[in-house]
């Protein structure tokens, strides 16, 4: 049996439709999912607690979707079966977002918990190499792609983001704790005019089970309000929600989507 830890956003609602069997749908207490009702919640203090009763309730796979954030620990909420645990999740509640994730991961192994990726449980969620639109990038467009390929394996050294906006081959802009809708925000006053591009990839020694990057129509929606002129993301790297609207609303905007061989 699937268990979803579910967060924020409309990835935990797409993935569970695509699913032919319901899972059990778990969520962490203060990052209750928005696009669909948690069965199960829990908190982090209690952790140990949750994952024996995913045991009594045959579940053998777990799956993490959607935006969570970092939660404080109240000690004396601490229970039993947590306590063990509470060295790994010092030092997960300290590291950037992949080495967190990979203590949380190394966690439910322990246990033997499959950890399984979005992408797995629904391979759709990814889209094809190649350009999606009307539009198509022009030769400067490509060169900025291969700089902000560049840019996010730099940053992934600090694992501080998964995607840039570039242009002329600057870095105009940098992912960071806000997120990607935070950084385009950023851009609707740039001093340069227009122009450039949205790069968006995977850390490049990311543990891809978890927070592989996602984009929407919404996201479409601000790179145009940015000024850019279109979104590069790696492909088989970068889940697409709403894929149909993404492309009609990238149309509509006069931009391009090119999905980029690594």
């Amino acid at each position: 049996m699937l268990a979803l830890i579910a967060g924020s956003g409309d990835l935990p609602a797409e993935l569970v439709a695509r699913l032919s069997d319901r899972p059990l749908i778990c969520a962490m207490s203060g990052f209750e999912p928005t696009s669909v009702e948690a069965e199960l919640t829990f908190r982090l203090e209690q952790l140990g607690s949750f994952l024996i009763e995913l045991k009594s309730r045959g579940v053998t796979e777990i799956c993490m979707v959607g935006g969570v954030g970092r939660p404080s620990i109240n000690p004396t909420a601490i229970d039993a079966a947590t306590m063990p645990l509470v060295p790994i999740l010092q030092a997960a509640l300290l590291a950037g977002d992949d080495g967190a994730l990979r203590a949380v991961i190394g966690i439910f192994e322990q246990l033997d918990f499959a950890v399984r990726a979005a992408q797995e449980v629904a391979p759709d969620l990814l889209m094809a190499a190649g350009v999606v639109t009307k539009v198509q990038p022009g030769e400067l467009d490509k060169a900025d792609a291969v700089r902000g390929a560049e840019i996010v394996a730099a940053m992934s050294a600090a694992d501080i983001g998964q995607s840039c906006a570039i242009r002329t081959r600057q870095a105009i802009a940098v992912e960071n704790t806000f997120g990607t809708d935070w950084m385009l925000q950023s851009l609707q006053n740039r001093p340069d005019g227009s122009g450039g591009v949205l790069f968006k990839a995977p850390k490049p020694a990311q543990d891809l089970r978890a927070d592989l990057p996602t984009i929407g129509p919404a996201t479409v929606e601000l790179t145009a309000k940015a000024g850019l002129s279109g979104l590069v993301l790696e492909a088989d790297g970068v889940i697409v929600l709403a894929q149909d609207e993404v492309i009609a609303t990238a149309d509509r905007l006069g931009l391009f989507l090119w999905l980029r061989p690594a």
